[in-house]
C-alpha cells in the first residue's frame, strides 16, 4: 500500500480524491470560466501567457485548467492519487496529449521531489497546505519554488479560536469512523449546506465561488482532515520575514473558510 492509502485506512486523511472524481461529473464551462476569472482577479491579469504557473495539491484540476486555458505552461501535481487521475482527465479532455501541461503525483513535504521541479513565475496552492499535517513546513517549502520576481497564491484556513477546535474534533471524528460519517454530514447540512444556499439566493449570488459546488465543498469542508488554521496575521508574517511582499488578500472576516493570499517574492 502507499503511504496516502495507508493513511486514509488508519482513518488520518479524508480521501479528496474521491470528491474530486464526484464533482467532475457537474464541472461545466461556466464553472471553468469563474475559475478563470478567480486567477484574473486575485492576479490581476487577462492571461497567463508565457507565465509558468505550479499547481501545489492540483485536487480535481480545475485551477490547472484555468491557467491553462490563460496561455500558462503548467506543472501540477497531488498527493492524492485520485485528484492526480481527476487533473490527468482534464487535461484529457481539454487539452490532450499537452506538452504544456505536466501532471504527476508528488508530495510539497517531500522535499527531494521538490528541488527537482525547478522554479516558477506562479505558484498557486489553494486550500491545499492546511490538509498536509505539517502546514508550516509545507509552507516553508514552497518558498523556494517561487522565482524572485514570482508570484505565490495560497489560501488557509481561517483561525476562528474555539470554534476552529470543534471542526477539528469534527474532521477527525469523520475520517476515523465510518459509521459516524451519515450522521455527521445529516447533523451539519442545515448550517453547511442550507444556510449558504438560502444566503446566496436572498443576495442574488447563485453562482458558485470560483467554479465550485456548494454540495461538494460541503464535503470538502466535513471531511478534510488533516486541518490546520492560521490568522490572517500569522501568515503575512512568515512571508514578510522570509523576504515576501503582500500584493492581494482576501479575508473571511470572522467565517469560516480560506483568507487568501498573493505574495511577490523579492529576496
Amino acid at each position: 500500500m502507499s503511504q496516502h492509502a495507508i493513511e486514509v485506512k488508519e482513518g488520518q486523511r479524508f480521501e479528496f480524491g474521491a470528491n474530486w472524481v464526484r464533482f467532475l461529473n457537474v464541472l461545466n464551462e461556466e464553472r471553468i470560466m469563474q475559475a478563470e476569472q478567480s486567477l484574473r482577479t486575485m492576479l490581476a491579469v487577462g492571461n497567463l501567457c508565457g507565465e509558468t504557473f505550479l499547481d501545489v495539491g492540483s485536487g480535481s484540476g480545475l485551477f490547472s485548467l484555468a491557467a491553462r486555458r490563460l496561455e500558462a505552461r503548467i506543472h501540477s501535481f497531488d498527493y492524492d492519487p485520485q485528484s492526480v487521475a481527476c487533473t490527468r482527465e482534464l487535461r484529457r479532455r481539454y487539452f490532450p496529449d499537452d506538452p504544456q501541461w505536466i501532471v504527476e503525483e508528488g508530495s510539497v513535504l517531500d522535499q527531494e521531489y521538490l528541488h527537482r521541479l525547478g522554479q516558477f513565475d506562479i505558484v498557486y496552492s489553494w486550500g491545499v497546505l492546511h490538509h498536509t499535517g505539517s502546514m508550516w513546513q509545507a509552507l516553508e517549502n514552497v518558498i523556494p519554488l517561487v522565482k524572485i520576481g514570482g508570484r505565490l497564491f495560497i489560501a488557509i484556513y481561517n483561525d476562528q479560536g474555539a470554534i476552529s477546535g470543534y471542526w477539528t474534533y469534527i474532521k477527525r471524528l469523520y475520517a476515523r469512523r465510518v459509521s459516524l460519517r451519515i450522521p455527521l454530514l445529516m447533523l451539519h447540512i442545515p448550517y453547511l449546506f442550507g444556510l449558504r444556499w438560502i444566503a446566496r439566493r436572498l443576495t442574488n449570488r447563485r453562482a458558485i465561488d470560483r467554479g465550485m459546488s456548494l454540495w461538494y465543498d460541503m464535503i470538502d469542508w466535513l471531511g478534510g482532515y488533516p486541518f490546520e488554521v492560521a490568522t490572517p496575521q500569522m501568515i503575512f508574517r512568515f512571508f514578510r520575514d522570509r523576504g515576501f511582499v503582500m500584493q492581494e488578500i482576501k479575508t473571511c472576516g470572522r467565517r469560516l473558510g480560506c483568507n487568501e493570499f498573493v505574495f511577490t517574492r523579492k529576496n
